[in-house]
């Protein structure tokens, strides 16, 4: 809500998001953050912004404006709040998704690794003479060679990325 109230009161006054940055002494960037919901502003940027705007607090917010009362700072304060909750969790969620993604990955790669070492390479045994034997058997021998040269890079990949992805406390 606040994203999309930022969105609609700066394109009405006619503001680009590169405008409205240097106006607050920020990068587009983060006014683009604001806008996608990725982000919120804090007390102080909110309400630069809300003069930069020239928008009441409450109406960035969502709420129509009346005279500002000390408790109205507190129910800002309070949405922000919440705002800023709702992103922790979306970002928590996402990461424990990586994490999994990652460790799956892992698991992926070393069992393709022990599905390899088991089998061997049968293809070896097998008579060339036949020509979609022979592709068969070139193209299987290449998966292999490719797997055996990326795939560690892809384990060690995936390891590092559930290493930082883990859950910290």
């Amino acid at each position: 809500m606040l994203g999309e109230n930022i969105k609609a009161i700066r394109k009405t006054k006619g503001l680009s998001q590169q405008e409205l940055a240097v106006k607050l002494n920020v990068v587009r960037q983060t006014v683009s953050k604001w806008e996608q919901g990725l982000s919120v502003p804090d007390a102080g940027l909110l309400i630069a912004l809300s003069d930069a705007l020239e928008t009441p607090v409450s109406a960035l917010l969502g709420e129509t404006a009346a005279a500002p009362q000390p408790e109205d700072f507190k129910a800002v304060a309070a949405k922000l709040e919440v705002i800023n909750l709702q992103l922790a969790q979306s970002r928590a969620r996402k990461r424990r998704i990586l994490h999994g993604l990652c460790l799956a990955l892992c698991a992926l790669v070393a069992a393709m690794f022990v599905i390899l070492l088991a089998l061997g390479s049968p293809y070896l045994n097998w008579d060339y003479s036949g020509v979609e034997t022979a592709v068969l058997g070139t193209a299987a021998h290449s998966l292999e060679w490719l797997f055996a040269r990326v795939g560690p890079v892809i384990f060690i990949g995936a390891a590092v990325g559930a290493f930082l992805t883990r859950k910290r406390e």
